[in-house]
């Protein structure tokens, strides 16, 4: 069966086909001039009534009614597959967002992303490789086509609007990210997330300092400015490149053994009262903690083997991927709800 575009292609190739036809058959027939065939060849195709151009004999009037006829046939198919394209679009795209939105629905512990510009992209890559439900917001049709083709849950509307992000399913996420161009847009978005989520993690795109001072007072947990971070990257690339190497490769090594990672320690894990002596993790696991940050209070790099841990406290661990499974389950969690 044709598709509905091959099926248009056809109606405009029939179109043009009758055309040639009228025009050909009244030269022949009638031997009329070029410009009457057509006149007399427009009038009948469009029905408008005018007067032949000049009488017509019996073979002309034969030829007339046929075309007419052809003329009234095409017009109706050619309705029907106008209307068709309509509908089809129309109702495709009914069923493709309620599919949408039954999905979103459906998502608990996700992310939000609010921006899928170059920002946006990277972030969601990011989130995606490590197998972690990602929503996009953007009001842009480009930006939600491009979302679309790298497999990523999307809604095309205002971030800003708390209905918007009611529909991506924010009082059920875990965090989200907003990275629009504006810091007024992001000031605005951290306002509205904040107050539908009182719990959940927000970041934010800054450029002004004095934006990154209102986005950590209306809610964010943690604003970044990608210029000063970028900056800062790039001069600790050249001074220190050893180090930077390893940054990345603990930080973004997602095919290589090796993670690092923050636990929380869940109530009566078995963790939970032990001190890191007592755990002796690196003999157990081969796992190194780089820091802890008490429940609370601030991170400390600072490390007191005697002091036991308590739930609520969260560890920085480096290690293999298998051994940081084990230091997840020894802290309390289910190891199928972690993503590595």
């Amino acid at each position: 069966m044709p598709t509905l575009t091959k099926k248009i292609l056809i109606v405009f190739l029939l179109i043009v086909a009758l055309w040639t036809t009228g025009i050909a058959g009244y030269v022949f027939i009638e031997d009329w001039s070029f410009l009457d065939a057509l006149y007399m060849t427009a009038i009948s195709l469009t029905t408008v009534g005018f007067k032949e151009v000049r009488p017509l004999d019996e073979p002309g009037r034969i030829f007339t009614i046929i075309l007419i006829t052809l003329g009234v046939g095409l017009f109706f198919y050619a309705a029907g597959i106008l209307a068709e394209a309509i509908l089809e679009g129309h109702i495709k795209g009914l069923i493709g967002k309620r599919r949408m939105e039954k999905k979103i629905n459906k998502l608990s512990k996700h992310y939000i992303v609010c921006g899928y510009g170059r920002l946006g992209r990277v972030i969601c890559h990011e989130l995606q490789v490590r197998n972690l439900p990602v929503v996009v917001i953007d009001s842009k049709e480009s930006a939600i086509r491009l979302a679309s083709q790298n497999g990523l849950l999307f809604i095309r509307g205002d971030a800003t609007l708390d209905e918007t992000l009611i529909k991506a399913g924010i009082k059920r996420a875990k965090g989200l990210i907003t990275v629009l161009g504006t810091d007024a847009a992001n000031v605005y978005i951290t306002i509205s997330a904040r107050s539908l989520n009182p719990r959940f993690v927000i970041v934010a795109r800054a450029e002004d300092e004095n934006a990154e001072k209102k986005m950590f007072r209306v809610g964010a947990t943690k604003v970044i400015s990608p210029y000063k971070i970028g900056a800062a990257r790039m001069a600790l690339a050249v001074l220190k490149p050893t180090l930077t190497e390893f940054l990345d490769l603990a930080s973004h090594s997602v095919g290589f053994d090796l993670d690092i990672e923050q636990i929380e320690i869940l109530p009566d894990s078995e963790m939970d009262g032990k001190t890191l002596k007592e755990l002796s993790l690196r003999e157990k696991t081969g796992v190194t903690v780089l820091a802890i940050k008490k429940r609370g209070g601030q991170l400390s790099l600072q490390l007191y083997p005697e002091e036991p841990l308590a739930s609520g406290d969260t560890i920085i661990a480096l290690g293999t991927k298998s051994g940081v499974q084990k230091v997840f389950e020894m802290a309390g969690h289910n190891i199928g709800t972690v993503k590595l």
